[in-house]
């Protein structure tokens, strides 16, 4: 699993870039932890909650998440020196708003399997026409 801004696909690139710049300028901390995931990746991810121990992180299967092709990038804001993992502070509504004032589509926006870490290229299929996943 990649955290490198460098992995993620040209065509999302400028917008995570804007999103995490806006997040400085409202001095707002946040660790990018993830951009791109291989298919091996996604289906570990995915089998956790259901044949591996854990709870369930994703409803995405391999090749159903944009992480799979660098169209995507989690992070989590730094809340008095942590990481807020749970959502816990009001903080998140504002990086949502952020990154979506960037162009991205925020995950935590979504009603049947809320993520607040995750932020998208809007309509990301239409990106990878012809292309296969990593």
């Amino acid at each position: 699993m990649s955290r490198l801004l460098n992995d993620l696909a040209p065509a999302v690139r400028p917008l995570v870039d804007k999103f995490l710049d806006d997040c400085a300028a409202a001095e707002i901390d946040v660790l990018v932890t993830c951009t791109l995931r291989s298919v091996e990746e996604q289906q570990a991810l995915y089998a956790q909650g259901r044949t591996t121990p854990g709870p369930i992180v994703t409803d995405a299967k391999p090749g159903q998440s944009a992480h799979n092709f660098g169209l995507a990038v989690d992070i989590v804001p730094i809340v008095n020196g942590k990481p807020d993992w749970q959502g816990a502070d009001p903080v998140w509504q504002d990086v949502g708003e952020i990154g979506e004032a960037a162009g991205l589509e925020w995950a935590g926006r979504w009603t049947t399997f809320k993520e607040l870490p995750h932020f998208q290229m809007p309509n990301w299929q239409q990106h990878i026409v012809g292309a296969a996943a990593p």
